[in-house]
Parts: structure tokens; C-alpha cells; sequence
């Protein structure tokens, strides 16, 4: 049969005419035009005559959709993805011209941008990134306190005046490949780009070229934008300046700390000399500054891992791994290496002698908080620009340093007793309660006297029973498990007996390193029975707060203190007894401020030192007073009060009476005497003063012991500490309105210790103390006998008394006195258990006093 008239095969089902109606359909995906099958013309419509079965009906349907995205037979798309001319996931897979033709194109984009993106930007001009400003500091008032930075410490020049040495230990260091690299190190870049994406810091390693170009962006934005612009610059310094250019830019844009820009500056800051004179040592110093001046000058920096022996200790390690590398790269003999093996010596800082008093502490503290609110770095602030308003009160700064300075002069006597009255520090601050603006402190001798460490900012001083107040706070707070719960009543009964065992929550005795039942001392063997929590905290026991911690619980006392400004990271982190009697080392501001939320009835507010910065004219963001938060019930925070102003009338801060209006405040003394305290307040100001021995130029350090300073047996918080209080509010007071504390409500459940006698005691409105209206029981705490009519009392002489016709102290005791109460010329209290014969300088034996007083 011919080819013409061979019949097709049939359809399993819809017979010729189905076969005709499936030839007339467009070709679907994967399908290819059957031979002398006719198509539609573009132009021409789809006929569809009516399918013999609804399944091929649909069929058909299907074709006919999934071929609607096919281009027509003839016309060819400018890029031909998905490709027509393949099946299945084939027509997904693109063909080797299109990605051979994306790939160029891509890199033909990518070049011309890059041309564009060179062409448009400058290069650095080291001038102008060392435009002087000066950050200038003002008083509460307004009157400006200082002005640090400006011009003196900005100074360009060339390459041929900066000496081989420089240069040298700079490319060793920072960057081996400089001479020859093209001025960018793509790895760097790379980090950098994905630190970003994850969310990190932008900056990574990069080239001196790289450093250069940063040094010259004065904003502080770090985004990808700002990483391409330096790429594109770096690029474009690499192909138009020359390496010794660069190399000089980048030396007299570099921050070296001290508020030095500039390798001419940094000379200057730290060896008083011009760069041309610097030798390899004194160079090798300086580069190794360049690695972060924060973390490697040795003055210190911001933070706590930033103190001076810290940074000392860095710096010493990179000077001499920087000798060490310009050996290793051949840019230094080993022989030269050999002539270097002392630490080069530096000069004070120029701050020091401009910035003496208490200026240099003040001005410090304020450039930290405007770093810590804005999150600028050392290097950033040092650029000057910012008027920062402070909320330090000249006069309350003057006031509180002659308070220090007049009492330290008259107490102690470097020449007579060298051994000592050598390096005793003083430290104090000052809060408004109702704001948390910290309006003085005095933070040493001042920088112009080579001290540079703040002592009223100092984290490292144990605070001693100034902690009492926490423990009793949580226990009012939260009760203990003899209280079920319910607030604990400051009439509650502890043992006050020395050496009684501690015993943990359960009732379980407290274990000692030889595993025997932990027994805690107070100062003197008194046996005071079971006593108030009101008599404790007046006489300073200490073992009714090593029991009270444990009934209590040590994380809510650290909850409580917490919630007054004390930092976490200041805590002693031991769940032990001596943790209810201070050994935390939180600063005085930091003091100062949580006792300001006991006289606002429990409200904290932030310690501050700025209200105001500007910067360009335009006023910063961010230094609006902190917001009032509640730490305590009204009630707790106003019965620690009544606690404390017990103290001062009855107990170890009695002194602070002379202040002639309602006061509050406790005593702290660390064991071996090696600090005391006194933290105290009125309605208006809170103000902490700490007194302790160490030697400022020591490698560690370490607190030394305070016995025989001054010439007397010990220091407690109740004497200089507690004088400098009162002379310093005495003054920072004069002419304001007297004001009283909140009425404390009554608060609480009576619930004794463990093994106090029953029942229990009904509220005692005071402790059994009284006061002997006869000064001539008085016993000087001098160790030299007390010639009587001649010789006025010291201020901190707390039994002074002028009449004593004679007589020597002996355990305790003077001629006209009983071993029972004694009591001083300023109504000090009289103890009525005294048994005498105890450390000179505290009568009866210092039996109403604790070692924590």
C-alpha cells in the first residue's frame, strides 16, 4: 500500500475524529510538532471542536495551558531561559553561552563600577583629620571647669623627619607586606564582610594603607557603605601616592592615647622630646600603642580590664615582641636588638600637671560617662568637639576637699611615723537623693601629685558592716524561714555572743577548713546575749548578720543590693558568713548612691555626672536624667532609716551627731584594719567616705593594714571616715531648711533566732544604752600617755577629753574610771557589759564596737 493511503494507528478510544482534534493541538511542553501536522498561524485563532469524552476533554485542556509559555515556532527570546528547545528539567539547566555571557557581564559591571566608585573619591588629607577641638567641661553651674586636647597636641610632619626606627618597627609590626602590597588586603575584607553579616563589628585586619584611609573618617558609623569607600580609597592611595606618603599619614593620624594624634603628639605625651629624636626602644613603644592605646597605655584606660598594671603588663609583652619581629623581618640586627633590654621610661602625663586637684578626677569621671552612654571609644572622644555640662557643685567639691585635706594634715605625719603613715588614701562622694546627680568627690591628691587612681571611683576597698544594711533590708523584704515568709521586725533577737557557730538554713552547723563547726568572732569577746537586730546594727555585731544572711538567703540580699545601684560585678561572690559583714568592694559613688534609696523611701535613681552634651552645635542624645525605679517597699527602706539614725545617736556614729540636723548612716571596718568606712545621709545628700593603706606604685596593689596610723592603736569608720563626713555636710548644708525622714511605719514579724529565749520580746523603742552626762570617764585611744589642761582633743579622738589631769591608758581604763560604762565628752554611748582590758583606744575593752564597726 502506498504511503499516502496507509491509515494512521487509531486512538484507544474517540476514533478519527479524536485523532484529527489531538493533531490540531499546539505542541505542550516536551512535545515536538508531529510531521504535516499543521499549526495555528500567530494570527489565527484556536478552533476546538467539542472532545468525544470529557477525560480527553481534559486532556486537552492540559495540553493546551502547559504550552501557553512556549515561544511560537521561528521567533527567538534575547535570552532563551527557561530553554524551549529542551524537555523537562533540561529546559532548567542553562546552557554554557549564558552563563559565560552573565559571567562577563557581570565583571564588565563590577569593573566600570569599581572605575566610577575610584574616580569619585578623594584621598586623605592628614591636615585636615588633625583639626584641633578641645572637649571642654562645665560646672553645674555653667562656668566652665576645663578643657582638655586642642592644638598643642596636633603637629603634621614629613616622612624625613620621622626617624628609620619608626618606620621600621611600624611595618614589622602592623604590616610586613607594606612596601610592596597594593594597599589592600582582600582576606581582611572578606572577615570583614562577614562579620557584618553576622551581625559583628566591620572592622578586621587590614593594611597600613587600610589604617590610614580609617584614621580619616571622623564619624564612627561602622556599615558596609563606609568599607566600601575605604576600599575604593585604599585602591586608589595605592595607585597615586607614593609608600612613604602613606606611611607619613598614616603615623600622623594615628591615636597613641594621652590625647596624642600623631607621632609628633605621642612623642611629646610620653618622652618630651620630638619624634626626630626618638630612639628604637622609645619607637617600638609607641608602635605597640597603636595596637589599641586603651588596653596598651600604661596609664590605664576605660574599663575594668584597662588598669594600669594591666596595661602595663601588655605593653611591656608587644614592646619587646616588636624589637623581636624587626629582627625576625630583617629590619633590625640582632646585636642592635641586644642594646634594648629596659623598658623605656616615660614622662608624667601633660594632663597631670593641667589638670591637678580634683579637676583631673572630675573630668575623667565625666568623659566615662558620656563614653559609656554614647559607646564611643578613647580614640573617638580624644577628637575633641563635645561640650560636656557636668553636675559637680564647685562649691560641695571645695567644701569635701578641705573637709579631707584638713583632717589628713592635722591625723597624719609622713616624717614622725614613716612606717605608718605612708600611703593612707582617702576617697568620698556625694549624691542628691533625689536625683542621683552626683554633685562632689574627692578622688586623691590629684594628678599634679602623681596619683592618678580615683579612690572615689575605686572597685577593690571591702566596705565592711556599711553591708549590714542590705542584709536587714532582705530580711524586712523577703522574711526568713523563721518568719515564714513574712517580713522580718528589726526587734527580732540573734545571738550577739562572740564565737557562736553559724548555722545554714536547715539548722545545720556551718563547717570550718577543719571540718569543725564554724564559730564567728566579733571584735571583742563581749557576751551580749540574744540582742536586738536594732542593737546589732547600733554596736556593729557581727554574728547576728552572719546568722541573718542564711535565714534570709544570700541571693536575696544581693537581689536587694542590687536593686540600689550596687554592681553585680563588685559582690563578693562567696555564699559564706563574711558576706553579711562586707567583704564586697563596691566604690564610694556607688555607696553613696544605693544609701540615697533608703532616704527616698526605696526609690533608686542611676548615679549620674553629665546633664548635657553638645557636639557641632547640635545638642547629643542620651543624657537626660535616669528614670526612678522602685528597689523596696516605702516601709522597708524608711525602718532601715530609723535603724541607721540609731546609729548615729546611740551607736558607733555618734560623731555625725555634730552635724545638728536628723542623719542616718553606718560604720564599716575590714578585718586587720585595712579599711574603714562611713556612709551616712540626710533627706538632701548622701555621701560615703572611705579611708584605707596601699601603695599606689606597688605591682598588686594590696591593701595593708591601718593599726598605729595616725598614732592610734586602729582606725574604724567611726572616727576619720565619720569626721570627714560631718565637716564635709556641715558645709555642703549651711543655710538649707532642716529637713526630718519619713515617719517609719511598723513593719514586720517578731521572729527570734533559732534557740532565743521565750517568749519572745516586745518592741524596744531604743536600745539599752545609755549615756552618762559625766565627760570625765574618758579614755584617749592615744598609745602616749594624755597630759591633762593642755593639749586640745583631735577631731577623731572619740574620748578625748581635755580636763584628764593625767593618767595612761591601760586596757581600756584611766584613773576616775569603772569598768563598767564610760562615756565621752560628746555623749558616746556607755556600754553596761564593759568588762575592760582590751586594745588602748576603746574603752571596756572595745565592747560596743565589732570588728566590723
Amino acid at each position: 500500500m502506498s504511503e499516502h493511503r496507509r491509515k494512521p494507528p487509531q486512538p484507544p478510544s474517540g476514533g478519527r475524529a479524536a485523532a484529527r482534534r489531538a493533531a490540531q493541538q499546539r505542541p505542550g511542553r516536551g512535545a515536538t510538532p508531529a510531521r504535516d501536522v499543521p499549526t495555528a498561524s500567530p494570527s489565527g485563532g484556536y478552533s476546538r471542536p467539542e472532545p468525544a469524552g470529557r477525560a480527553e476533554g481534559r486532556r486537552a485542556d492540559r495540553r493546551g495551558s502547559g504550552a501557553r509559555g512556549a515561544a511560537a515556532p521561528g521567533k527567538k527570546r534575547l535570552i532563551n531561559y527557561p530553554r524551549a528547545d529542551k524537555d523537562g528539567w533540561q529546559r532548567f539547566v542553562p546552557s554554557w553561552k549564558l552563563v559565560g555571557g552573565t559571567t562577563l557581564g557581570f565583571f564588565a559591571v563590577l569593573t566600570a563600577g569599581a572605575g566610577i566608585g575610584i574616580a569619585m573619591v578623594g584621598t586623605p588629607d592628614p591636615h585636615l583629620a588633625a583639626q584641633a577641638q578641645n572637649n571642654v567641661f562645665y560646672w553645674a553651674d555653667g562656668e566652665q571647669m576645663a578643657a582638655t586636647g586642642g592644638s598643642t597636641n596636633r603637629q603634621i610632619v614629613p616622612i624625613d623627619q620621622i626617624p628609620k626606627s619608626m618606620q621600621n618597627a611600624v611595618i614589622a609590626a602592623e604590616n610586613e607586606s607594606f612596601e610592596t602590597d597594593k594597599g589592600v588586603d582582600p582576606m581582611g575584607i572578606a572577615r570583614a564582610v562577614v562579620n557584618m553579616a553576622k551581625g559583628g563589628s566591620t572592622q578586621g585586619g587590614s593594611t597600613i594603607t587600610q589604617q590610614y584611609v580609617k584614621n580619616t573618617f571622623l564619624d564612627s558609623e561602622q556599615t558596609l557603605k563606609r568599607k566600601v569607600s575605604e576600599l575604593f580609597i585604599s585602591i586608589k592611595l595605592g595607585m597615586t601616592e607614593e609608600k612613604p606618603t602613606i606611611l607619613a599619614g598614616y603615623l600622623n593620624t594615628a591615636y597613641y592615647g594621652r590625647d596624642a594624634y600623631g607621632i609628633q603628639a605621642a612623642s611629646r605625651a610620653y618622652f618630651g622630646k620630638d619624634c626626630k629624636d626618638l630612639n628604637p626602644s622609645e619607637s617600638a613603644f609607641l608602635a605597640s600603642l597603636l595596637k589599641g592605646p586603651n588596653l596598651y597605655n600604661p596609664d590605664g584606660g576605660i574599663g575594668s580590664a584597662a588598669t594600669p598594671q594591666a596595661n602595663t603588663d601588655r605593653v611591656m609583652k608587644r614592646w619587646a615582641w616588636v624589637l623581636d619581629r624587626e629582627v625576625e623581618v630583617g629590619r633590625m640586627t640582632a646585636a642592635e636588638r641586644a642594646q634594648y633590654k629596659d623598658f623605656p621610661q616615660r614622662i608624667d602625663p601633660e594632663q597631670a600637671r593641667n589638670l591637678g586637684g580634683q579637676t583631673g578626677y572630675l573630668v575623667e569621671t565625666a568623659k566615662q560617662y558620656v563614653m559609656k552612654t554614647k559607646n564611643l571609644t578613647p580614640e573617638q572622644m580624644a577628637r575633641g568637639g563635645y561640650r560636656i555640662y557636668t553636675t559637680f557643685q564647685k562649691p560641695k567639691v571645695d567644701a569635701m576637699t578641705k573637709a579631707v585635706e584638713e583632717i589628713r594634715n592635722d591625723f597624719l605625719d609622713e616624717k614622725k611615723r614613716p612606717e605608718y603613715d605612708t600611703f593612707v588614701q582617702f576617697g568620698a562622694a556625694s549624691v542628691d537623693v533625689k536625683t542621683g546627680a552626683i554633685v562632689a568627690l574627692y578622688g586623691g591628691p590629684g594628678w599634679d601629685k602623681k596619683y592618678f587612681s580615683n579612690n572615689a571611683n575605686t572597685i577593690g576597698v571591702p566596705v565592711g558592716s556599711t553591708w549590714k544594711p542590705y542584709v536587714l533590708a532582705a530580711a524586712m523584704e523577703y522574711g526568713t524561714q523563721n518568719s515564714k515568709g513574712q517580713p522580718l521586725s528589726p526587734n527580732s533577737k540573734y545571738n550577739g555572743n562572740d564565737l557562736t557557730v553559724i548555722t545554714d538554713r536547715s539548722g545545720t552547723p556551718l563547717r570550718d577548713n577543719t571540718g569543725k563547726p564554724f564559730k564567728q568572732k566579733n571584735e571583742s569577746p563581749t557576751q551580749y546575749g540574744y540582742v536586738t537586730l536594732t542593737e546589732a546594727m547600733e554596736k556593729s555585731i557581727n554574728t547576728p548578720f552572719a546568722q541573718l544572711v542564711f535565714d534570709v538567703g544570700h541571693d536575696k540580699v544581693r537581689k536587694v543590693a542590687e536593686s540600689t545601684g550596687i554592681l553585680k560585678d563588685s559582690m563578693d561572690p562567696g555564699n559564706n558568713a563574711s558576706f553579711a559583714l562586707g567583704t564586697s568592694t563596691p566604690s564610694a559613688i556607688r555607696m553613696a548612691d544605693s544609701y540615697a534609696t533608703f532616704a527616698a523611701s526605696g526609690t533608686h535613681r542611676e548615679p549620674f555626672s553629665v546633664t548635657k552634651v553638645i557636639k557641632d552645635g547640635e545638642e547629643v542624645s542620651g543624657f537626660e536624667a535616669p528614670k526612678a525605679q522602685k528597689a523596696m517597699d516605702n516601709a522597708v527602706a524608711d525602718n532601715i532609716t530609723k535603724v541607721l539614725e540609731n546609729v548615729v545617736q546611740n551607736g558607733t556614729g555618734t560623731k555625725a551627731k555634730k552635724l545638728g540636723r536628723p542623719a542616718a548612716g553606718k560604720t564599716g571596718t575590714t578585718d586587720q584594719n585595712k579599711s574603714a568606712w562611713f556612709v551616712g545621709y540626710t533627706p538632701e545628700l548622701s555621701t560615703a567616705v572611705t579611708l584605707f593603706r596601699t601603695d599606689p606604685n606597688s605591682q598588686d596593689k594590696k591593701l595593708m593594714s591601718m593599726n598605729n596610723v595616725g598614732g592610734v592603736d586602729s582606725i574604724h569608720g567611726g572616727d576619720i571616715p565619720a569626721e570627714i563626713w560631718t565637716e564635709y555636710m556641715k558645709a555642703a548644708l549651711q543655710g538649707q531648711p532642716v529637713k526630718r525622714f519619713p515617719v517609719a511605719e511598723e513593719l514586720g514579724t517578731v521572729a527570734d533566732a533559732l534557740g532565743a529565749p521565750t517568749p519572745s520580746p516586745s518592741v524596744v523603742p531604743s536600745p539599752s544604752v545609755s549615756v552618762s552626762p559625766s565627760p570625765s570617764a574618758s579614755v584617749s585611744p592615744s598609745p602616749s600617755p594624755s597630759k591633762g589642761g593642755g593639749k586640745p582633743c583631735k577631731p577623731w579622738d572619740l574620748y578625748c577629753d581635755p580636763t584628764t589631769s593625767g593618767g595612761t591608758t591601760n586596757g581600756g581604763t584611766t584613773s576616775g574610771t569603772t569598768n563598767g560604762g564610760v562615756s565621752g565628752p560628746s555623749g558616746e554611748p556607755s556600754p553596761s557589759q564593759s568588762t575592760g582590758g582590751g586594745k588602748p583606744g576603746r574603752p571596756g575593752g572595745s565592747t560596743i564596737w565589732g570588728s566590723q564597726g
